[in-house]
């Protein structure tokens, strides 16, 4: 499966000249996850075509099948039977979430819904990761939950129940908020509007409608009718644009190389990184625009180029929030200074992703200050050798295996299994586009 074998510290490639060739990314750990939730609460056959095997989606998928849910993986892909939201059964043992944020808080809005009693926990850095966040719109809709400090943490008992729609403001702009939300939405009396703070990632939307589902979308309102019926379908899952975004990054900074990445996710609320690209006067380009699904998707084309420091901050943090570490990388290279703000989020990821970028960066010769929400780096930066921590992080891992292809003299990356979680052939895939 992944690259377990090197579970505690792997020497990472050293210094390349460029990457150069063709790739296909795995398919788009967000979508999996959708796909997985849907099919389990709708009627009938759905088949997932492309569904990401990666760590979080197995826990996903663990946790579905502990609440009755059937699913097997065929020629032509997952194959989940669901019987609806009645379906689900009381689980007979602890729902393990594993490392799985999506995992832990969309379920919570499923199971909010769901007249029996569960248990939901996860490993030690998702046991330290908020869900007040879910629980209180969530009490407010009529389920009970009882956890450690004050429901603040899991891990959560939860006893579901009859649902009533609310109207909901969200204090922060979550994808994984929203979407406990529309799934506990569809079990409710009534209608359930939320009103988002600021765009997020709009799959769950989307694929509600692709499953027969009714929402209706205004601006930053949206609101669920209740009592809603799914009917199982077919979904095939693009490209993950936020792994791909780790060899756009390699290909943007080592000279003369050229990338083509095909069959990659393009929604513009995970796309905020070709924006921000294009600000630092990199040469990424769309050479090619699909659709799976009612899901936007393409073929980008990459070319290294001289980059410029940025300023990054307001709407669009949310639109390119998992790419911020690789972003800092892009600025060590950059002209100038860049100056990331309003990513307050971070803090509340995996690990502190503001810290840990700044700590391990810096130990590689970067120049960065973390700052309360956000940091500043200073551009032109020679990167040398040295042992960096992936703090367990699958994207701070990913992020400093690209940094090790800059760095004069050897890196090694303590924890490097955690890349598993969204990417499991990660090294191998970047092994073969060294040159």
């Amino acid at each position: 499966m992944a690259d377990r074998a090197f579970a505690e510290e792997r020497k990472l490639f050293t210094k390349a000249e460029k990457i150069e060739g063709t790739l296909e990314v795995p398919g788009d750990k967000s979508i999996s996850h959708r796909a997985l939730f849907f099919g389990a609460v709708a009627r009938g056959k759905t088949v997932v075509k492309n569904f990401l095997k990666g760590e979080d989606c197995l826990s996903t998928l663990s946790c579905l099948e502990k609440l009755g849910a059937e699913a097997e993986f065929a020629e032509d892909g997952l194959v989940i039977r669901g019987k609806g939201f009645d379906g689900l059964t009381e689980p007979a043992d602890i729902l393990y979430a594993g490392n799985s944020g999506t995992t832990a808080r969309l379920l919570l809005g499923i199971l909010a819904g769901r007249p029996f009693y569960s248990v939901l926990s996860g490993d030690a850095s998702l046991n330290n990761r908020p869900m007040a966040r879910i629980v209180e719109p969530l009490e407010k809709m009529g389920a009970a939950f009882f956890g450690r400090q004050g429901n603040r943490y899991l891990p959560l008992s939860v006893i579901g129940g009859k649902l009533r729609g609310i109207r909901y403001e969200m204090p922060v702009a979550s994808a994984q908020l929203k979407s406990a939300l529309i799934f506990a939405g569809l079990q409710a009396e009534g209608v359930t509007t939320v009103i988002e703070k600021a765009p997020s990632r709009n799959h769950t939307e989307i694929m509600l409608r692709q499953f027969g589902g009714e929402i209706a979308v205004s601006g930053n309102r949206i609101e669920i009718p209740g009592g809603q019926r799914l009917q199982g379908t077919s979904i095939e899952v693009p490209g993950d644009f936020s792994s791909a975004a780790f060899f756009i990054a390699a290909a943007v900074l080592l000279k003369n190389s050229r990338l083509i990445i095909k069959n990659v996710g393009l929604n513009p609320t995970r796309t905020g990184l070709l924006d921000v690209l294009a600000r630092m006067n990199a040469r990424v380009e769309v050479v090619e625009r699909t659709e799976k699904n009612g899901e936007p998707a393409g073929t980008l084309s990459v070319k290294s180029g001289e980059l410029t420091g940025t300023v990054i901050e307001g709407d669009i943090i949310p639109r390119l929030i998992d790419e911020i570490p690789l972003i800092a990388l892009l600025a060590t290279q950059a002209e100038g200074v860049t100056v990331i703000r309003d990513a307050e989020e971070l803090k509340v990821k995996e690990t502190d992703r503001i810290l840990a970028v700044a700590n391990e960066l810096s130990a590689l010769g970067a120049k960065i200050e973390p700052t309360g929400d956000g940091m500043v780096i200073t551009g032109k930066a020679r990167l040398r050798g040295g042992t960096v921590d992936s703090h367990g992080d699958h994207r701070i891992g990913m992020m400093l295996s690209v940094a090790a292809l800059l760095c004069d003299g050897e890196v090694r990356l303590k924890n490097p299994g955690c890349v598993a979680v969204s990417y499991p052939s990660f090294f191998r895939d970047l092994k073969r586009l060294i040159r």
